[in-house]
């Protein structure tokens, strides 16, 4: 399994009970949302409001989403279709080298066996990417550590990418200078996948509004986020199939995705604002905005310097979580931006006497 089961009444408006699962043995379930004391505790009780045209819209397209995502998942769909990748890659360069393909087709694939596993890993990746797209409505701070899940992967996948250039049989003189970028890419890879272990150990998972309409209304806009993100991945799909057969070019998707992302976070820190403009949730979420572009360094960096640039990623998300969970309290009293007059603390409240919530 790759990632960890997302749970808990999540800081950055998760919900209790329910775990993301991007592999076939996570489970999924929802449970209630609980109550609690002080800043960012959600209060107990109450029946949610009833969202309008657009949040109904938003609700439907990601429900139907979700369900088609899981149905396929428990089916068997997202192993069984990296096998079917794999296999049929392999059988694609086989005929290739024996000169049974069209010409059109055999001038775009290669004649390394090793295609057939990049192949298979480019696969995976795309749909730990869209996994992300759905347990970015869950949690911010996962969704984060899930980018360097993917980037170190990019960085396994880097490994396969060189043995792609080699002949079978390999031969140590073909190989020879290859084999340090091998090494720096697979280092780089093991480094960030004990960092995100680190990363996803050190977090600490409260909500960061006050009521369960607010919960609700914050998690129904990150719905409507993550299927801007899903359509954004998927028209760079569809632009990179349509240069592959037209062009015969191969754009570089991943790039393409990760630029997206960092878009997707600001956007992540914007709309976070709109219900709790604390400036120790503002420094966090952007935080992690800025390890976003570190990876997308990284992807267009030459090697060496992309592991690197990968490890200081995850080195700097680490770094913002360490931060805010070790001074983010002693901010509790400090001045912060005026809260939406309808967010401020309600007498139906614990302690409501109309003043700012707390």
């Amino acid at each position: 399994t790759v990632g960890p089961k997302l749970g808990g009444a999540e800081e950055d408006g998760g919900r209790q009970g329910w775990r993301w699962r991007s592999c076939p043995d996570w489970a999924s379930e929802r449970g209630a949302v609980v109550g609690g004391t002080g800043r960012g505790k959600i209060a107990a009780g109450g029946s949610a409001a009833q969202p309008g045209p657009l949040g109904r819209g938003v609700d439907g397209v990601w429900g139907w989403l979700e369900r088609r995502w899981e149905r396929w998942v428990e089916s068997g769909g997202y192993g069984g279709s990296l096998v079917v990748v794999f296999v049929g890659a392999l059988l694609l360069v086989e005929a290739g080298r024996l000169g049974w393909l069209p010409e059109g087709v055999a001038a775009i694939v290669p004649e390394s066996r090793f295609f057939a596993i990049n192949a298979a890993f480019t696969a995976f990746l795309v749909l730990e990417v869209i996994g992300l797209a759905f347990g970015l409505v869950d949690s911010v701070a996962r969704a984060a550590g899930k980018q360097l899940e993917i980037f170190s992967l990019i960085l396994l996948r880097k490994s396969f990418t060189e043995l792609q250039e080699f002949d079978t049989p390999i031969a140590w003189e073909s190989i020879e200078g290859p084999v340090a970028h091998i090494l720096a890419d697979a280092f780089g890879a093991l480094f960030i996948f004990g960092i995100v272990g680190w990363y996803y150990a050190m977090q600490r998972h409260r909500p960061i509004v006050d009521s369960e309409d607010e919960q609700e209304e914050f998690i129904r806009s990150k719905k409507a986020v993550a299927i801007l993100l899903q359509t954004g991945i998927l028209a760079i799909a569809l632009f990179g199939v349509h240069q592959l057969v037209t062009e015969r070019e191969v754009i570089s998707f991943f790039n393409a995705v990760f630029t997206l992302f960092i878009f997707t976070d600001v956007l992540m820190v914007l709309v976070s604002l709109q219900f709790n403009p604390d400036y120790r949730i503002l420094f966090r979420n952007s935080g992690f905005a800025v390890s976003t572009v570190l990876i997308r360094l990284a992807l267009a960096g030459p090697p060496f310097l992309n592991a690197a640039l990968g490890v200081l990623a995850a080195l700097f998300a680490v770094g913002v979580t360490w931060v805010y969970n070790r001074f983010a309290p002693h901010l509790e009293d400090a001045p912060e931006f005026s809260r939406r007059p309808d967010r401020r603390e309600r007498p139906d409240r614990p302690g409501g006497s109309g003043g700012p919530a707390r």
